[in-house]
């Protein structure tokens, strides 16, 4: 029995890469059964804004597997991006990319470097929730939930566990987004205390990137947010020999999605230049997910010849390390030609599957919920954007529970007792606090209008246990 996935060829140089793989995956018998769909560029500029049309949808979940070439998504015009699209649309909630170095046939200084990352995929600043809201200042939510947040460190730590691994490391920001990083971290801790098997450390994203740059060794599994991961995933496959060579796998509770790390690379697309590497290391942990485990084995272990074999693609041939230079369709002829043979100096392939882990989310608990004030931002610029003035203003129309408490511009406190040094924008946070229902709020909101405030944005405040959900103002 065959396994039908569905298969995307892509733009720029992604119908290349894509038949040398299709090309690659045939000869080494793998039980797939390809259907293949039209998305990307071509798409976008036939008025699909998502880059996908409802057919292709009718495959994708018939399958539940998608390999898929890079695409280019048209500048301008607005245009989301397709992979977000179809990470979140399909739940595919786990970003997996093996960075492994395969020294002394492919140049790196981490000849021993063989890190997996682990990023969130649905979450983050990739909600692509963004706004305008004045003439000088614009928005884009950073959106971190408690189930995505256990479900990727669950999968972090069940994929250790799986596959022979040893420490996972998180990495975040939570001394300074202490509400969404610091969710992150406390979870982490919480998770990891079920896997005493596994070590694990937490290191702030910055320290933790730097270390990951100049010492790969030291990490085994890292797990980390969405745009924290989707930076560091390209820093660790260049520093272990090229973006070139790594493939992704995005996994979720019904379905995934296999493609190479890089892009649709336009200026070298139809020269039979570019690498397949990348896709063919997608398509190797497609087979596995799919449980063709023997197959994937086998294509692995010709790849790994190949490179031995110094039969390199361009981006990472080097006289007296490469023996031969070869394009597109030649290297995929080279690897054909080695299938049933082993490495002599690599690592031959591991046993490994891509598993569907349970990451069941178990650590929701409810909490007593309070309002207890709204932050209210205003479009505000009249001469001088004087903060004692803006305070005098609000005061007149305020009513009801809420006191006007505080006034930040960029997050930094500049009433009550700001010092004149701190730049102002037009946008302003006015904290209002008290004991109060969304009634009060919307009354609140309706004088501030009636005195010729203009509201762009509003954000209650609430407590949790009596706990604040909700940060200080800088200064504050």
């Amino acid at each position: 029995m065959k396994t039908p996935i569905t298969v995307a060829y892509g733009d720029g140089i992604g119908p290349e890469i894509m038949r040398a793989t299709l090309h690659m995956l045939e000869a080494a018998g793998a039980a797939i059964a390809p259907e293949s769909i039209e998305i990307g560029e071509a798409m976008y500029l036939q008025g699909y804004s998502s880059g996908i049309p409802p057919a292709a949808w009718e495959s994708l979940r018939r399958t539940g597997v998608l390999l898929k070439a890079p695409i280019t998504t048209p500048l301008g015009g607005g245009y989301k991006s397709l992979n977000v699209t179809l990470r979140k649309s399909l739940g595919l909630y786990a970003n997996v990319r093996p960075c492994t170095a395969y020294a002394p046939y492919v140049r790196t200084l981490h000849p021993t470097m063989d890190v997996v990352i682990i990023r969130e995929n649905e979450e983050d600043l990739y909600g692509g929730i963004e706004h305008r809201q004045t003439q000088e200042v614009y928005q884009t939510l950073k959106l971190v939930s408690e189930p995505g947040s256990e479900k990727i460190l669950r999968y972090a730590f069940e994929y250790a566990r799986t596959q022979g691994r040893k420490k996972v490391t998180a990495l975040s920001k939570d001394n300074i987004m202490k509400l969404t990083d610091g969710l992150f971290h406390r979870i982490f801790t919480e998770v990891s205390q079920e896997y005493p098997d596994i070590a694990s450390e937490h290191l702030i994203i910055d320290i933790g990137t730097a270390r990951l740059a100049d010492t790969p060794e030291r990490f085994d599994v890292i797990v980390t947010g969405n745009l924290y991961g989707d930076i560091l995933s390209d820093v660790a496959a260049q520093i272990a020999g090229s973006v070139g060579l790594a493939g992704s796998a995005n996994i979720g509770d019904h379905g995934a999605m296999f493609e190479a790390i890089h892009g649709s690379a336009p200026d070298i697309a139809g020269k039979d230049l570019a690498n397949p590497s990348g896709l063919l290391q997608a398509a190797i942990s497609m087979l596995h997910y799919i449980g063709d485990g023997q197959t994937a084995q086998t294509l692995q272990n010709a790849w790994l010849c190949t490179l031995e074999d110094g039969v390199h693609t361009a981006d990472i041939f080097e006289a007296g390390r490469s023996s031969q230079k070869v394009g597109t369709w030649a290297f995929a002829e080279a690897v054909t030609e080695r299938l049933g043979q082993r490495p002599k100096q690599l690592p031959p392939a591991r046993p490994g599957r891509q598993q569907r882990l349970d990451t069941r989310p178990r650590l929701a608990r409810r909490q007593e919920k309070r309002l207890v004030g709204v932050d209210v931002f205003l479009c505000w610029e009249e001469p001088g954007r004087d903060p004692e003035v803006l305070a005098e203003r609000l005061r007149a129309p305020m009513g009801g529970p809420f006191q006007l408490v505080m006034i930040t511009n960029r997050g930094a406190k500049v009433w009550p007792n700001g010092i004149p040094e701190t730049f102002c924008t037009d946008h302003w946070r006015c904290r209002m606090e008290g004991q109060g229902q969304p009634a009060d709020i919307a009354a609140l909101l309706a004088a501030l209008a009636e005195a010729g405030l203009e509201v762009v944005k509003t954000e209650n405040l609430y407590t949790f246990d009596g706990k604040p959900g909700y940060s200080l103002g800088q200064g504050q």
